[in-house]
């Protein structure tokens, strides 16, 4: 593999990256990104140079110039096949010229082609896209800057086509970012995993505010934002001017609305979450999961991560449903030949198997299960809910996300994306295409907080019968741009972007109204809006619902059809008229006014990175390495050298694995010092809900057995004991982790409540005298 950055000749000779400097704009929930990046080619021969970098699979690429000395190129869309013949003409006849294209195989890479630059010469490559800002679980809007691309796993059988993008360990250039935040609500703060300078507040009521990247960082790892707003769930409708030099009737000539709801769910529906379903949890085991889960010291391999999550998972489910794991890599494989019905036993089996996963399945191959999985008949009336974790990317995304969406039906999809690099395309795709929820986990986040908050998504009652209607004045008629809204998430934003068409003589207002049944209960969430254009916003908000459009008519293309060619007729219209990106057209820039050309024949180069956004690089190697190569590969480079030493049967150091031990003629969990105490509870509650009074559990309080049980008062069962003692400490002890056992203490008060149990309250006061606490039974929810 190798190891350098930039632009790499075949020998490793660098074209050295000079700097990269990022501008970002933030408007409310929509964000404009400009990176410039300086390359400067100091070989003695004119080069042609190609760089592959990642892009959040939603951004729509705007604008595209490459600046050389004082003449500055700017790019415009054309259908792809005519920029790459423009370009090749170009190049072939001595002209500099520069192409920027989307893969044809993931909408979150692109790839750039920068012809004839001469010895000697500098060229700053400039790139602007918009993208909406995501809603997190604690109400943030995230922004990443990808410093990694991580490899697109192919086969064998597909080598031939697909490019393997690998990454180096070695970054030599610094990243300046610059960050403006506008909004009509007042930000709260701005948070980072990297180093910020201190926020600046340019207006007294805190809707204007600047800060910039601390200076030095090194761009090895992604840069995530994190923004909060006073009232981030408060609905909004911006209304945006067209273009004054496109035609009326047309999408960029006419306003264009954005819509942002956030549906809110009444209480009592909510009070009570599903108690059915069938769970189906699919987790990657290719060899890349062996890697850590961020730089820092005694962190945990991401196979790791991946068993405690599914630890609290199976524990966190409800008694009644189905559920299953599968395993892939190059292979997959389930616990089970099909679902199975939650129970002590089916629990404490898969609970097993969890301890034997490990990262040991070569390749990243999805398509297979998913398509295993969706031939297993449904339960009736327990509606199927997929988990998907995966750290890596696969070269056929937009096949995956088809069959996705060709079940959409039938089941609801999360998708969790494991360390930096994880494709956004793939994440975010499967997610939306099965009416889900996406979550990543990067930097030092933990996993078990995001995914149990996609299982609060999961056990929510399913929303059906959505309709969008719209309230206008007379003369004024309502294009809805965006795709039909399949699902309705508790706290989570649904966007709407609509063409408004016509004019209004009078009245200025409008209305949208979502409804919808929970449950069998109709439901209501509407929006006033004005139909007065916003202030200049630069058509950022006509070019996402561009890019929405566009994103429909490439998923209806790919669907087929007697009219494909039609749709892709309108997709370049569309993409051209917008001026953004599609998988059908490319940014085509060429130096006609350069006074001479370049003579002599060009050196090619590729380039690797360890990726970046716009900013680093990707080397794309000629041969791609077989699965067996490429897992051998990756566990040559992240197995710690410790794990040489050890027996197939050694445990490994930290590790949150389970041994089983015999003690009293039974087999029983033995306290591991290394494990989180949380963990530990958690893996001694039974599938009910209770926990039985024994050592292990007592050694987790602190306390011995017999303290625990001479404490217990009289009459009062062991296990409820023991139950009530597991709330205390949950209560107490790890309040701010209750995202995490949330599920683990509903099953538990509910047990307890099906106890029927006199005397709760003095169990209640024994309890936290024992464990020096000072929790209320209506805490407990007992």
């Amino acid at each position: 593999m190798v190891n350098c950055c930039g632009l790499v000749s075949d020998r490793n000779v660098p074209v050295p990256l000079k700097s990269i400097s990022v501008e970002l704009q933030v408007q409310d929930h929509v964000a404009s990104v400009s990176s410039s990046l300086q390359y400067v080619n100091e070989e003695e021969r004119p080069l042609e140079a190609l760089f592959v970098f990642p892009l959040p699979a939603d951004a729509a690429v705007c604008h595209f110039s490459a600046k050389i000395g004082e003449q500055e190129i700017v790019a415009e869309v054309q259908d792809k096949q005519s920029a790459r013949d423009q370009y090749d003409d170009a190049v072939s006849s001595g002209q500099q010229a520069f192409l920027l294209e989307e893969s044809d195989a993931s909408s979150d890479v692109f790839k750039l082609s920068v012809g004839c630059l001469s010895p000697g010469q500098t060229a700053i490559i400039s790139i602007v896209y918009i993208i909406e800002l995501s809603v997190q679980a604690d109400h943030a809007l995230r922004f990443s800057l990808p410093a990694v691309l991580n490899p697109r796993y192919s086969p064998a059988a597909s080598a031939a086509s697909v490019p393997e993008v690998s990454s180096a360990c070695v970054i030599p250039y610094t990243l300046s970012l610059s960050v403006d935040v506008r909004s009509s609500d007042r930000i709260s703060r701005l948070e980072s995993s990297c180093p910020l300078d201190p926020l600046v507040f340019l207006h007294p009521d805190h809707t204007h505010a600047t800060v910039n990247l601390s200076a030095g960082h090194r761009f090895d790892k992604d840069v995530e934002l994190f923004l909060y707003y006073e009232n981030t769930h408060q609905p909004t409708a911006v209304v945006e001017a067209g273009a004054p030099t496109a035609q009326p009737g047309c999408l960029m000539g006419d306003p264009v609305l954005m819509i942002s709801l956030y549906p809110e769910f009444p209480a009592d529906v909510m009070s009570s979450l599903a108690s059915q379903g069938e769970f189906v949890f699919v987790v990657d085991r290719s060899g890349s999961m062996e890697c850590r889960m961020h730089h820092g010291k005694d962190v945990q391999m991401r196979i790791e991560s991946a068993r405690d999550t599914l630890l609290l998972l199976l524990k966190s489910l409800p008694m009644g449903c189905y559920f299953n794991i599968y395993g892939f890599g190059s292979r997959f494989e389930s616990f089970f030949p099909q679902s199975v019905v939650y129970s002590e036993d089916t629990m404490e089996e898969a609970l097993r198997r969890v301890k034997d996963m490990d990262a040991d399945m070569g390749g990243t191959e999805i398509l297979q299960p998913l398509k295993h999985i969706y031939s297993q008949p449904c339960h009736p009336d327990h509606p199927r809910q997929l988990f998907i974790f995966t750290d890596g990317e696969v070269w056929n995304t937009k096949e995956v996300l088809d069959l996705v969406k060709s079940h959409v039906y039938s089941h609801r999809c999360f998708s969790f994306g494991i360390g930096e690099g994880a494709s956004t395309a793939l994440i975010t795709g499967m997610a939306r295409e099965g009416s889900g929820h996406a979550q990543f986990i990067t930097g030092t986040d933990r996993m078990q907080p995001k995914v149990m908050q996609s299982l609060r998504f999961a056990l929510q009652p399913a929303v059906d019968n959505i309709s969008v209607d719209w309230t206008v004045p007379e003369g004024v008629t309502v294009d809805t741009l965006s795709p039909p809204i399949n699902t309705l998430f508790q706290g989570q934003r649904a966007l709407i972007y609509a063409q408004l068409k016509g004019q209004s003589s009078g009245k200025a207002e409008g209305a949208v109204t979502v409804k919808y049944r929970l449950k069998d209960q109709p439901l209501t969430n509407q929006l006033q809006f004005t139909l007065k254009p916003t202030e200049d916003t630069g058509l950022t908000i006509h070019r996402l619902a561009a890019r929405s459009v566009i994103r429909s008519l490439e998923l209806e293309e790919r669907a087929g059809g007697a009219d494909a060619e039609a749709v892709r007729s309108r997709i370049v219209e569309l993409s051209v008229q917008a001026g953004v990106s599609s998988v059908h057209t490319a940014f085509i820039g060429v130096n006609k006014d350069s006074k001479q050309t370049v003579k002599g024949p060009l050196l090619q180069r590729r380039v690797p990175v360890q990726g970046n956004n716009l900013a680093a690089p990707v080397v794309i190697k000629s041969l791609i390495l077989n699965s067996w190569k490429l897992a051998l590969r990756g566990r040559a480079i992240n197995v710690p050298s410790w794990a040489n030493s050890l027996g197939p049967q050694a445990p490994r150091p930290k590790s949150t694995r389970l041994s089983s031990c015999k003690a009293g003629g039974s087999i029983m969990s033995e306290p591991e010092p290394q494990m989180d105490p949380l963990l530990r509870l958690v893996s001694l509650q039974k599938a009910s809900g209770c926990w039985e009074l024994n050592y292990e559990l007592a050694y987790v309080f602190g306390k011995t057995e017999d303290e625990v049980t001479n404490h217990r008062p009289a009459q009062v069962d062991g296990s409820v004991w023991a139950t009530v003692l597991a709330l205390i400490w949950l209560y107490s002890c790890r309040s701010g982790d209750q995202v995490e056992w949330q599920f683990v203490a509903m099953k538990a008060a509910s047990w307890i409540r099906s106890q029927k149990l006199d005397g709760l309250s003095q169990c209640v006061c024994d309890g936290n005298v024992l464990l020096g606490c000072q929790v209320t039974e209506g805490m407990l929810g007992i």
